[in-house]
This record gives C-alpha cells, sequence and structure tokens, in this order.
C-alpha cells in the first residue's frame, strides 16, 4: 500500500498538509496510548473513540475536506467531492463523525481491539501491549484517513485551504460547535490548547 507522500505525487500543498496531519495524529495516539494504559476494560475504546472522532474531522480540514467545508461549497462541487470519495471508498470524508462510522473504518483498516481488551487483565506487561495497541491503532486509522483525504483531493484536483488561513480555522472551529471568529492571541493559544 502507497504511503499518503507517495500518493501526494510531490504536491507540496498536499505533502505540508499531510504532515500537519501526522503531527497531529501523533499528539491523539500518545493520548490513545496513555489511555490504554488505564487497567479498566473499556475505558480505552471509550477514549479511542473520542480521540478519532475530534482528529478525523480536524485532518479533514487540513485538506479542506471537512463536513462543515464542504457544506460552504457550491453544490456542484459538494457533490463532486462526495462522489469521488464514494467511489474511492473513503468512509469519512465530508461526513461527521458518528460512532458507526468509526466502528465501519476498524473494521475496514482490520483493527482488533478485543485483543486489545485481553491483554488488559496483565499486570503490568498487558497494559504496556494494551498502550501499544492503543497507539498503533490510531496510527493505522489516522494513516488510512489521510490517504483517503489525499485520494479525494488528487482526483477531483481540489484546492486545499492555506495553512492557518481563516477558512481553515473556521472550519476547525465549526467542527467543535463554536461560534467562527478571529480569536485574539490568548484565545487562539486557549484553543490550540483545549482542542488537543
Amino acid at each position: 500500500m502507497s504511503s499518503a507522500i507517495d500518493l501526494a505525487q510531490g504536491d507540496p500543498q498536499l505533502i505540508a498538509a499531510i504532515r500537519r496531519s501526522r503531527r497531529l495524529l501523533g499528539r491523539k495516539a500518545m493520548l490513545a496510548a496513555a489511555a490504554g494504559t488505564i487497567p479498566l476494560p473499556g475505558i480505552d475504546w471509550a477514549a479511542d473513540a473520542a480521540l478519532l472522532s475530534r482528529v478525523v474531522p480536524q485532518i479533514s480540514a487540513e485538506f479542506g475536506l471537512s463536513a462543515t467545508q464542504l457544506d460552504r461549497m457550491a453544490p456542484q462541487d459538494r457533490e463532486r467531492i462526495r462522489k469521488a470519495a464514494a467511489t474511492i471508498g473513503a468512509l469519512l470524508v465530508g461526513r461527521f463523525v458518528t460512532r458507526e462510522l468509526l466502528i465501519k473504518l476498524a473494521r475496514h483498516a482490520g483493527v482488533r481491539l478485543t485483543a486489545q481488551q485481553a491483554v488488559k487483565y496483565v499486570p503490568i506487561a498487558g497494559q504496556l501491549v494494551s498502550a501499544t495497541m492503543s497507539y498503533a491503532a490510531m496510527r493505522t486509522l489516522g494513516e488510512l484517513h489521510i490517504r483517503d483525504c489525499v485520494r479525494v483531493a488528487q482526483s477531483v484536483r481540489h484546492l486545499l485551504p492555506a495553512p492557518g488561513s481563516v477558512d481553515a480555522g473556521a472550519a476547525r472551529w465549526a467542527e467543535h460547535g463554536e461560534k467562527i471568529r478571529r480569536p485574539g492571541r490568548l484565545g487562539a493559544t486557549w484553543n490550540r490548547l483545549r482542542l488537543r
């Protein structure tokens, strides 16, 4: 399977979006690993689902393919992107993330969550294995979504939002149900910390 960088075919905007997405994904995967060390069964699943429901729209926003960004497009452009996503088999591109979609994505990626729950019963070593599996599952699902975003953007020659642009920032804010406005320096810092 080709990596996202290979799929970008040297496009500097796509490569930059991939790198930003991977940094974001790395932070969320570390949080998933931390949740994986908690010895209570089911806690890590809930944490993984919550983290994925936040990171997937943020990754989509880096490529200009979040649900809110698509809603602001002209109807013919929106439909073209949705058809491309369906043709490619991109499960989460341009859609709001639901529990059912996350389960479908996990099945699609072949992530086995039951083994992770079983190893939790082994003291210390089991928690380390569980943390490793949480990290790997988050990275796998995130990379799958990044590749889907790249393939959709390439297939429709989609123009990406500029990094740090008002549009990309507004999409991230809108994904979290907040008012769309330009924050001051303190407000921007607070929102960055809160969204991580």
